[in-house]
């Protein structure tokens, strides 16, 4: 199966999406005026993508991402009880998925980087009450 990646700018705001095999899923949306210098965008035969949801606020005790990457997987939901040491999502970077991991015992209260999201070094990823 092939895996695409694009960058498409429609009214104003950019969408990023992945098609495989006829789906399309939006992996971030943001406005085009402080969209990142890019290549042109190749265009996409699918329907328009749906409004994202807003994204959660840290509260500044937020698990916060040790290497640049793309959150994989998340392994956990909002509300699941965690153990120090646990398993809560994978960010793949230089073609490796590595084990993001619950800091303390308490509740997953926020998922911060859904599935998709790129991340920086230090870019909130969870939070654990």
């Amino acid at each position: 199966m092939i895996l695409m990646k694009y960058k498409v700018k429609l009214n104003g705001k950019i969408y990023e999406v992945e098609v495989e095999k006829g789906n399309v899923e939006l992996l971030s949306e943001y406005d085009a005026i402080s969209a990142p210098a890019a290549a042109p965008a190749a265009p996409v035969a699918a329907a328009a993508p749906a409004a994202a949801a807003p994204a959660p606020v840290a509260s500044g005790n937020a698990t916060p991402s040790p290497l640049p990457g793309v959150v994989v997987a998340v392994k956990k939901n909002v509300g699941d009880k965690v153990k120090a040491g646990e398993l809560v999502m994978l960010i793949e970077a230089m073609k490796m998925e590595n084990e993001i991991t619950a800091t303390k015992d308490g509740t997953l209260v926020a998922v911060l980087a859904p599935k998709g999201t790129q991340v920086q070094v230090g870019t909130p990823l969870f939070e654990i009450a």
